[in-house]
């Protein structure tokens, strides 16, 4: 095992550890709202603005399940919804998507990625190695159209896919609102929204994020509904 392996490995443990330690201590606090929710601590803002205004809508999201050849039942990275296998990161899109209005669009690469979600992993940590920037074959041809970019990803070695960088390289987002979401295995966001407000330093970066654990997503359209809320989105949608 390479030093980057064996580092990457100790953040995630440690953020683990974090995570399980601040669900010992949350109090009254459900477990839906420390696994789903990350919220600014008391007395600080989340960078919403108030009222909020957040225009037009789109809703990009990576899912490797997209991004495979196997079947969706196969893939590491699918959760059942109503019946249906459906790729994680694009789930919690769709649940945004029912609250919001906003438009759906799918971040696509010329990557085949593994459907083993140990394969998986050790191709992700390839990728890091590498500091790779994976072709993208799907592109937002009409980004003017949009005020708020919601952006969803898992969290793969305690960092964004490196497809996301490919993304962040291909557009500016000045002057527009960035509202990350992911879905981790413990990791929860580690310093991927830090990263974000570094690629994009012209946009305004929504620090409160929803971020879900893998195991939680198919019972987590409420816990959205209520993030979307505590954001200042107004409902029901006129």
């Amino acid at each position: 095992m390479n030093r980057k392996r064996m580092q990457r490995l100790l953040a995630a443990g440690l953020s683990a550890a974090l995570a399980l330690s601040l669900s010992a201590c949350g109090g009254g606090e459900t477990a839906a709202q420390n696994d789903n929710t990350t919220a600014a601590p008391s007395g600080e803002s989340t960078g919403a603005a108030q009222p909020a205004d957040y225009g037009n809508i789109l809703i990009a999201y990576f899912t490797a399940d997209e991004n495979t050849e196997a079947d969706a039942v196969s893939s590491a990275s699918v959760t059942e919804i109503g019946g249906e296998e459906v790729g994680r990161v694009r789930a919690v899109a769709d649940m945004i998507a029912a609250e919001t209005g906003g438009e759906l669009f799918s971040i696509q690469t010329s990557v085949e990625y593994p459907e083993d979600g140990g394969a998986l992993i050790d191709y992700a940590a390839e990728e890091q190695d590498q500091n790779a920037r994976p072709e993208l074959t799907t592109h937002i041809e009409n980004l003017d159209d949009y005020d708020t970019i919601f952006i969803g990803y898992p969290n793969w070695w305690a960092d964004m896919p490196m497809v996301l960088y490919s993304f962040f390289d291909e557009y500016d987002f000045a002057g527009k609102t960035i509202i990350p979401f992911n879905v981790h295995n413990g990791s929860r966001f580690s310093r991927t929204i830090e990263t974000i407000q570094e690629l994009e330093p012209e946009a305004t970066v929504i620090e409160d994020g929803f971020t879900v654990s893998e195991h939680d997503v198919a019972d987590a359209q409420a816990d959205v509904a209520s993030w979307l809320e505590g954001l200042g989105f107004k409902f029901p949608l006129t």
